[in-house]
């Protein structure tokens, strides 16, 4: 019987919002790119993440991946943010997902050698 993806989902689901929660509000925006620390803190441990949750679930770990980086969409949602710009911001996030896929799927692939 395979295992059930619902509890890498619902961690990587959490850590994401939980990370794009605390990016937002520390640097005051609606959208969690635009905080300052973004790409020098934010960005790289949700690409870490990926990586370690691909390491532990390393059946389709790019799924992991795409829902930290998408758990964004949630958190501008509720921050207020306005959405006349959403096709642009997907497929920004579609593009962030890429780093955050090859780590996470390396760590599966290692693991599973």
């Amino acid at each position: 019987m395979p295992a059930t993806p619902a509890v890498p989902f619902a961690l990587a689901a959490t850590i994401g919002l939980a990370l794009w929660a605390v990016a937002s509000q520390i640097g005051h925006r609606a959208e969690p790119w635009d905080a300052p620390q973004f790409w020098s803190v934010f960005y790289p441990l949700a690409i870490i993440a990926s990586g370690v949750l691909g390491l532990a679930f390393p059946t389709r770990p790019w799924r992991w991946a795409v829902t930290i980086i998408l758990m964004q969409l949630p958190v501008m949602a509720l921050g207020g943010s306005g959405f006349g710009l959403l096709p642009m911001g997907l497929i920004l996030l579609l593009v962030l997902t890429l780093p955050a896929i090859g780590l996470a799927t390396l760590a599966g692939w290692l693991r599973k050698r």
